[in-house]
């Protein structure tokens, strides 16, 4: 396929044999799974079709990330243009909670009175009780969904859930993928059985999906490649009015393209910070608005929010630290007040940097992040005698504590991660050392390789962005730059190396430019186009003595 070496390389190293790296390198809509290939599709069409010209209101009831925001935006959007009333319901986390709640029950039958169908996105497969009181009443529900299932599924009308049954390929979608795939289906009914004969609207919905992707750290192969990598490439000509205005406010380079990594550090954790500070229903407002000057006043009001979850995150993140006693199996902290909504992300801050599972609660609401060879909801489960309820997978959950049983909580959840680190120590070890996908030397990092290595994206969860390795390169130059010099910016005497750039390490300059030694830098490539010109940069990922240095 006159592949760059590097690429090739990197291609075997990803497990991609001979025979995927067709589909692999093409991920077109050709290769996108029918529309009706999940099981249950046809029978959430089925139930749904006869609401969508009856004036019987239906609501989507959706989620406060960015995931289940989209997803939301999606399936009302299309159920409004095949002639429904469709409205959306965003449950408000710090009242509400997630999911099929009383709370949230309550206000959606006080808003919407006369609802005739439910359709769950990105929630609804553990509400057993809850679906069957809905039915109880006489409300029809549809639960499509992509998180685990219980020991007992609801007894909806219809359910989707690719957990539960999927076509190959589709096992990992987002709840917004899901919805993507129900309206194609949806939409190709309407149009068989009269319903609908409008034009095409695919392509706004298609950039949701494919945010909602990344922004969820779905797994990039297979079908969510395709939506992921057809969502950028269309996004300038079909992403919604007030989705192009958040971009446009955002992005701090103009872009002739967006990328996964924008999707990923510029939208998604705007989009994220809606629920987190205030109410997810503004980022909802925004990717619904058509009116392009209400849309750029929704944008700044969302940047806004994203600055003061930033803000608040911060200085979460340096009390945590504080109270973290260095050596222990796992950091644990709490603080009486504060948003609950920011924990999670505090406790992966926090752990990225120390590298244990970290627990952070505000008041009695606690969120888990654990890095690779832990299993946090297997620490939370030995944790039960101190919680109210918790939930989650390997890698994050969430906890409500029992009344005055916080210091229990952190003797057993630390025990658990004790417990957990003996008996995985090699595995866990061995995550916390950096590799890269390939040592190069200084000739190899040219524009040419940049540009090569786009075959692989978009880069994320499942498909990381290629890491590469220098040996032994001295810094000329070390030097904070940025607000407040939060991050650091690096020149090197070998003058064919590009500059590299460390992003929030502005703190580790000092100790770099007092010990002058050779070092081994770990780094994945971009572009700028700061002065005018096209020119590769290094991002920095590690840097280190160089093997065989005394640090």
């Amino acid at each position: 396929m006159n592949l760059h070496p590097i690429v090739e390389r990197l291609l075997e190293l990803r497990g991609i044999g001979a025979d995927e790296r067709e589909a692999f390198l093409d991920p077109s809509l050709r290769r996108l799974a029918r529309a009706d290939a999940l099981p249950g599709v046809r029978e959430a069409v089925d139930a749904i079709l006869p609401f969508l010209r009856s004036g019987r209101t239906i609501v989507v009831f959706g989620d406060y990330d960015c995931d289940g925001v989209c997803a939301s935006a999606i399936l009302v959007t299309a159920l409004r243009r095949l002639g429904a009333t469709a409205e959306a319901f965003i449950p408000d986390r710090f009242k509400e909670g997630y999911g099929l709640t009383d709370a949230a029950m309550e206000r959606l039958f006080r808003e919407y009175p006369d609802v005739a169908l439910v359709i769950t996105v990105d929630n609804g497969i553990t509400a057993v009780r809850e679906v069957a009181g809905l039915k109880k009443r006489g409300v029809a529900v549809v639960v499509t969904d992509h998180h685990l299932p219980g020991e007992e599924l609801p007894a909806a009308d219809a359910l989707v859930n690719p957990r539960v049954a999927a076509a190959p390929g589709c096992e990992d979608l987002c709840g917004a993928g899901v919805a993507f795939f129900l309206t194609g289906a949806l939409v190709q009914a309407a149009v068989a059985a009269g319903l609908y004969s409008g034009g095409k609207f695919a392509g706004p919905l298609l950039v949701l999906a494919g945010l909602a992707t990344v922004a969820d750290l779905m797994p990039l192969r297979e079908q969510n490649r395709i939506l992921v990598a057809q969502s950028l490439a269309c996004f300038n000509r079909c992403a919604p009015t007030g989705l192009a205005e958040l971009m446009r406010s955002s992005a701090r380079v103009a872009s002739a393209a967006p990328t996964a990594r924008d999707y990923g550090f510029l939208l998604s954790p705007r989009i994220n910070a809606t629920g987190r500070m205030e109410s997810a229903a503004i980022a909802y407002n925004l990717l619904m608005e058509s009116d392009r000057e209400v849309a750029r006043n929704l944008a700044v009001r969302v940047n806004a929010l994203n600055a003061l979850r930033q803000t608040e995150e911060r200085e979460m993140v340096a009390a945590v630290q504080t109270q973290v006693a260095p050596g222990r199996a796992a950091a644990v902290s709490r603080r009486e007040n504060g948003n609950s909504g920011v924990a999670g992300i505090v406790a992966a801050r926090v752990m990225e940097r120390l590298r244990v599972p970290v627990a952070v609660a505000v008041g009695d609401s606690g969120s888990v992040r654990a890095p690779a060879g832990y299993n946090a909801h297997e620490a939370l489960a030995a944790s039960a005698a101190a919680l109210e309820r918790f939930g989650g997978h390997a890698a994050a959950g969430g906890f409500t504590l029992k009344a005055g049983m916080f210091e229990d909580f952190k003797r057993l959840f630390t025990d658990a991660c004790a417990a957990q680190y003996a008996a995985n120590k090699e595995e866990i070890e061995r995550g916390k050392v950096l590799a890269p996908d390939a040592w190069i030397e200084p000739a190899d990092l040219t524009l040419e390789l940049f540009d090569a290595l786009q075959a692989l994206a978009p880069f994320g969860e499942g498909n990381e962005e290629p890491l590469f390795g220098l040996r032994a390169v001295s810094f000329a130059d070390a030097k904070p730059m940025g607000s407040e010099g939060r991050h650091a910016a690096f020149t090197f005497v070998n003058r064919s190396i590009p500059r590299a750039v460390w992003w929030n390490h502005g703190a580790d300059v000092e100790a770099i430019r007092a010990h002058a030694v050779p070092r081994d830098v770990l780094f994945t490539l971009f572009i700028s186009d700061y002065g005018g010109d096209r020119h590769l940069e290094l991002r920095l990922v590690d840097v280190r003595p160089a093997a065989g240095v005394l640090p």
